[in-house]
């Protein structure tokens, strides 16, 4: 993939038996802040923008961390905004918002 930064927008759905929702949600937000990436939290997802590999150890993290933490089962969407051939930022979009 190129180097170019990218948008993802990236939702954790915990299926849940052992610890409100929010909770887990909050820790994986968390992951996300570590990471050093631009991201903004929104109700339903959080907008991340970086490079595809850094987004992908992002994805891999969380999910890593549920599973070691035994979350018992969640959903996980991820979708990507790309350019081919430039930089999109999440900013240029929610600039007139």
């Amino acid at each position: 993939m190129h180097n170019f930064q990218l948008n993802a927008s990236l939702q954790v759905l915990p299926i849940i038996q052992n610890k409100h929702p929010y909770k887990w949600i909050d820790e994986t937000i968390e992951i996300i802040k570590k990471s050093g990436l631009k991201y903004e939290v929104g109700a339903f997802s959080t907008a991340i923008e970086g490079k595809y590999d850094e987004i992908i150890i992002v994805v891999n993290s969380i999910n890593e961390y549920l599973y070691t933490k035994r979350c018992h089962e969640w959903i996980m969407t991820v979708q990507f905004q790309i350019r081919a051939n430039d930089n999109i930022t999440i900013a240029e979009k929610t600039e007139n918002a």
